[in-house]
């Protein structure tokens, strides 16, 4: 039987997408390479994977001294990789970037194991620039991203089954079946501050609509339901939300825009500025705008005023950008990745 070995982890838009491609990928014996992060935790559930621990670093963008050691830590974690790839002997390698699969990465090359690697946002993260030279194919997320280089293949995000599997009844019996249109509220399983601010008093969103707010496990208990607004520690599955749901307001992350695209889900985008990350959820709202699946408002110009204004418009205009949805290619990414996985193991 062929092995491959998956990495990527820190969080779940390096890990779900490895999982949806695993979950497919029939008679592989399969492996994952992570931290002792939120990967480590989600494998457990993963009877058919095994999961193998190394340590990984970090770039610190907001404090270069930090990344003094860094380069020693690196090797350190190379050689953990390496060890590990070597006791495996896999036929292939898929990373889904990230710092966690940098020294997978680059043990790669060094054992002469094929790499693929996939982007999820618009533009190449750090890890995924260094990646990129050590991988046999990058994978992307965007077409437009694939244009950049010869080693790009457009490939699309690849997205669990589960996805596609909700229900909103179950959701509807919940918040007593309303008659105002619904509004969902992502802000992934931690909360978004932001987020959390805006609807710190719903009520000038909950005259007009029904409000379902993800708070973040740590914050749920200080957060009470109101008339129209049902607050929730975390969405499980998020796939019954997003079925319920006539509007998503989240980050623009590109794992949760890419589910609503292929549920063809109008959306809302607030990314996060530069000043809290590389400027990556800009990109890529600001694409998806122009694509007419939804709007966005940067962080600057965020207020409750503008987030009730853009609403407002939307649902106004729901149909044109759910006409602009459906004519998006369908999502296509898992089958298309699992191709290429049996070209090069």
């Amino acid at each position: 039987m062929k092995k491959i070995v998956f990495t990527g982890g820190g969080t779940a838009g390096h890990i779900y997408p490895n999982l949806a491609i695993a979950e497919e990928l029939v008679d592989y014996e399969k492996h994952y390479i992570g931290t002792d992060a939120m990967e480590k935790d989600i494998l457990k559930k993963y009877d058919h994977i095994i999961f193998h621990e190394i340590k990984a670093v970090k770039f610190n963008r907001g404090n270069i001294i930090k990344n003094f050691l860094l380069p020693i830590k690196l090797l350190f974690s190379i050689k953990q990789a390496k060890k590990i790839l070597r006791e495996i002997k896999p036929d292939v390698i898929f990373s889904k970037g990230g710092y966690v699969s940098l020294p997978v990465a680059i043990a790669s090359k060094k054992l002469n194991i094929p790499l693929i690697t996939h982007e999820s946002d618009l533009t190449l993260g750090l890890a995924n620039k260094i990646i990129s030279k050590y991988a046999t194919v990058v994978c992307t997320t965007f077409y437009e991203t694939s244009k950049l280089n010869k080693k790009y293949l457009w490939t699309g995000q690849p997205l669990r089954k589960s996805i596609y599997e909700g229900n909103k009844i179950k959701v509807l019996k919940k918040i007593k079946f309303p008659n105002k249109p619904i509004i969902l509220f992502v802000g992934g399983s931690l909360g978004a501050k932001k987020i959390n601010d805006l609807l710190d008093d719903p009520t000038y969103l909950t005259q007009n609509y029904v409000i379902i707010h993800s708070v973040g496990k740590n914050n749920y208990p200080n957060i009470q339901a109101q008339e129209n607004y049902y607050p929730f520690a975390y969405l499980d599955p998020i796939s019954n939300f997003y079925s319920a749901a006539d509007l998503v307001v989240t980050r623009a992350g590109s794992g949760v825009i890419n589910e609503l695209l292929a549920l063809k889900k109008p959306m809302l985008m607030l990314p996060l500025s530069k000043d809290a990350s590389r400027g990556d959820q800009i990109d890529n709202a600001k694409l998806f705008t122009k694509l007419g699946y939804g709007e966005m408002i940067l962080d600057e110009n965020l207020t409750k005023e503008k987030l009730k204004e853009s609403i407002d418009k939307m649902l106004t205009n729901i149909n044109k950008y759910k006409k602009n949805l459906e004519k998006a290619d369908k999502n296509e990414a898992t089958k298309k990745i699992i191709e290429l996985i049996k070209k090069f193991s």
